[in-house]
């Protein structure tokens, strides 16, 4: 029993990060109803500059912060001068996905060319204290990656939920004319919402990096967990906040428990467990379990 506990409590630490970077894909879906693949290199970049604040001196603290501004910059930048002029002219969806493809290649080479492909390490942000309850070991750093996740949605529950800027959020996420008419800056929604994901991702990318034992990066680090974010994402539903977090602890568990415990699946086979699991979820449920059916008027 304690194996099993101790097994979950690794996948809660997993999932605590799918969850954060799925998060930032489901803002930016929410806003601009758009998928954004390039999400987990631009949590990678973030992570690089964030260790290079680092390493110039900041407490690693201090440079999460600064890093997770200036990613909020840069990724309100993306979105007004890359993302926003391709979607305007050509009014195809499709074009702006291959934009962000391109971004996902162009980031990862740019990474590689300033700081290398051998990797760099960033101090855990988060004490190396363990505590034993019985015969299960609970660690800081699990604790630490579930706070972290807990205070970003009550950011969002309070920005969504008691601020003009959220209200303008979920109007444009509605209904982008209508906003557009009643006088609400929807470029400026647009923005936010994009440098919002890009803040959250970068706090994936500290999370990720305080869970690997070495704390070890390099510009490939956040592929695989990108793949997790968009299976949690699809799991709970694009729209939904609260999806994005169940879904990312769903696919996590699924994906450790079956690990462990079946021995046709291993550890190689993990990943397809979890992703059999949100097939089945999605061919009962196509929206995922939190999301809202699209409702077209004939």
């Amino acid at each position: 029993m304690s194996q099993f506990f101790n097994t979950l409590l690794i996948a809660i630490e997993a999932g605590a990060v799918y969850s954060s970077l799925a998060l930032s894909i489901v803002i930016v879906y929410r806003t601009s109803r758009l998928l954004n693949f390039a999400q987990g290199e631009m949590a990678m970049f973030s992570l690089f500059l964030i260790w290079e604040l680092n390493d110039r001196g900041l407490p690693v603290w201090g440079a999460i912060a600064v890093g997770v501004a200036i990613s909020f910059v840069l990724g309100a930048l993306i979105e007004r001068l890359l993302i926003r002029p391709v979607g305007n002219a050509s009014k195809n969806p499709l074009a702006v996905v291959i934009v962000t493809i391109g971004l996902f290649l162009g980031i990862n080479g740019l990474a590689g060319r300033i700081w290398g492909r051998q990797g760099q390490s960033l101090p855990n942000p988060f004490p190396d204290s363990t505590w034993d309850i019985g015969d299960v070991r609970v660690s800081a750093t699990t604790v630490g990656c579930v706070l972290v996740l807990a205070a970003e949605v009550l950011l969002l529950w309070f920005l969504f939920q008691r601020t003009k800027v959220g209200l303008g959020m979920r109007a444009v996420a509605s209904n982008e004319e209508s906003s557009r008419l009643a006088g609400v800056p929807v470029g400026v929604m647009l923005m936010v919402g994009w440098g919002l994901a890009a803040a959250i991702g970068a706090m994936a990318g500290v999370i990720q990096a305080a869970s690997v034992p070495s704390h070890a990066f390099d510009p490939n680090f956040m592929v695989g967990t990108l793949v997790f974010a968009f299976a949690a994402a699809t799991l709970g539903g694009f729209d939904s906040v609260v999806g994005a977090i169940v879904g990312g602890m769903v696919v996590a568990v699924v994906e450790k428990l079956s690990a462990q415990y079946i021995d046709a699946v291993g550890t190689d086979l993990a990943v397809g467990s979890a992703f059999v699991l949100i097939l089945v979820v999605l061919v009962v449920r196509p929206q995922g379990l939190f999301g809202r059916a699209e409702v077209t008027r004939v």
